[in-house]
């Protein structure tokens, strides 16, 4: 059988390329809801898993120790992602729901009951992207003077993640069964006390509402570090993962699988997708003329501020002219993703600008660039060889960036039997072909 893509698209309101919004194909139009109703409507139009929407705690300030550079030369307008998916739920039937909540800066019951909620009203399509959070900006909108360590922030979401869980479980599924003879509504045996007490965390549950109707919303986990490997294989379904090559994909995805193995589930219980952007254009040839004219109209500062905001470390102590060192011992916020960022900036013998540009351009996802059936060739040609289950689909520019996508390559890979043609199911978890998780309360 014809291994099956999965296809996730990433929300935003003005692409991922730090020069997309000031190429002539971009809107200047204000994204209100209309504009994210619309984007939904195509995505599920065109029977996509999941739409996705990130979140950053802060705006980035790190980059010369303020927020000049960042409102200068980034577009960043965005909403708050549970806000902005609870309004989609309702405008949309089938696709799913994607949203990233930090486990630095949020508590677990409140987490568990937004979730489960949007999975109720949702009908079983919600997922949660746990992340750790990066940068001293995010602390500092919470009272911290600096950011968790790297060991810290995922010691506590690992008690984070199985506290969640704990309180989806919290009520078995018939718990709720109304008598009005009796008098009774609910079945007290079939509801539980969490009973939670751990080093970061204690929570008496249960939980406010019943168990969602997925058992647990699909948890997608981001990153790229050995704290991060070691947490995903135990816990994510849904793994955002950020290959700039095919052949980086397929090392990454083989050495992710064997572990998952490794750690007692089947590998098939966890979805790699990696990050794509894709430049279409009507020819090979247009399209990387499209590319050369975005990548011109990146502002190194962009990058380098958007990088130093993750990396929570200032780039703007280096001059740009000045070649890059290797400054990889100094990461303090994302280090997977960063460590082979600083490696290639090192090995291609970059300046600063010139690392600023590169990012700027991709935010080291990969790149698909030509025509519609180029970019589905390569596509498949990743599923085929094993590099992942499917992608995250980052618009460069919004919206002639996504629109370009859904209208003229899906339709190729549909017509290859690579990608569904319709919904098989209701639930994101369907969709994605994962098992409903057992309630940790039987026994």
């Amino acid at each position: 059988m014809t291994r099956q893509m999965h296809l996730a698209l990433f929300v935003t309101a003005d692409g991922i390329h730090q020069g997309g919004w000031r190429h002539p194909q971009a809107s200047d139009a204000d994204q209100g809801f209309g504009f994210y109703r619309r984007l939904a409507a195509q995505a599920e139009a065109a029977k996509l898993d999941m739409l996705f929407v990130a979140d950053k705690l802060a705006v980035d300030d790190l980059y010369g120790n303020h927020f000049a550079t960042t409102v200068r030369y980034r577009a960043s307008r965005g909403t708050e992602p549970l806000t902005l998916l609870s309004a989609l739920a309702v405008t949309t039937e089938r696709i799913g729901l994607g949203g990233t909540i930090s486990t630095s800066y949020t508590e677990p019951y409140h987490v568990a009951r937004m979730f489960a909620s949007i999975d109720h009203l949702s009908g079983g399509r919600a997922a949660w992207n746990a992340v750790t959070s990066v940068s001293d900006a995010e602390a500092h909108n919470f009272g911290r003077t600096e950011h968790y360590d790297h060991a810290t922030r995922y010691d506590r979401a690992a008690e984070y993640l199985n506290v969640v869980r704990r309180l989806w479980d919290t009520w078995e599924e018939d718990a709720i069964a109304p008598d009005k003879a009796a008098g009774t509504y609910g079945d007290l045996t079939k509801v539980h006390y969490a009973d939670h007490a751990g080093k970061w965390f204690d929570v008496k549950g249960p939980l406010s509402l019943p168990r969602p109707p997925q058992g647990h919303p699909v948890l997608i986990q981001a990153g790229a570090s050995g704290a991060f490997q070691d947490l995903a294989t135990r816990n994510a379904e849904v793994v955002f993962a950020v290959y700039p090559d095919i052949d980086r994909a397929k090392a990454g995805y083989r050495s992710f699988k064997d572990d998952v193995a490794a750690a007692g589930r089947s590998p098939d219980a966890v979805k790699i997708l990696p990050g794509m952007v894709p430049i279409i254009a009507d020819s090979d040839d247009a399209a990387a003329d499209l590319l050369g004219e975005l990548d011109a109209l990146v502002e190194p500062l962009a990058g380098l501020s958007f990088m130093s905001g993750s990396m929570n470390y200032d780039l703007a102590d280096h001059a740009l002219d000045e070649p890059v060192p290797d400054i990889r011992d100094l990461i303090r916020g994302s280090k997977g993703r960063f460590h082979y960022v600083i490696g290639k900036a090192i090995e291609e013998g970059w300046t600063f600008a010139d690392l600023g540009r590169w990012y700027g351009s991709s935010l080291s996802f990969a790149k698909m660039v030509g025509s519609p059936r180029t970019v589905a060739d390569e596509m498949e040609r990743w599923l085929v060889e094993e590099a992942c289950d499917g992608f995250v689909v980052m618009p460069a520019f919004m919206p002639a960036g996504v629109d370009r996508m859904l209208r003229d390559v899906v339709p190729l890979l549909q017509s290859r039997g690579v990608f569904r043609h319709d919904y098989a199911a209701s639930t994101l978890r369907g969709h994605l072909g994962l098992d409903r998780p057992a309630n940790s309360f039987h026994v």
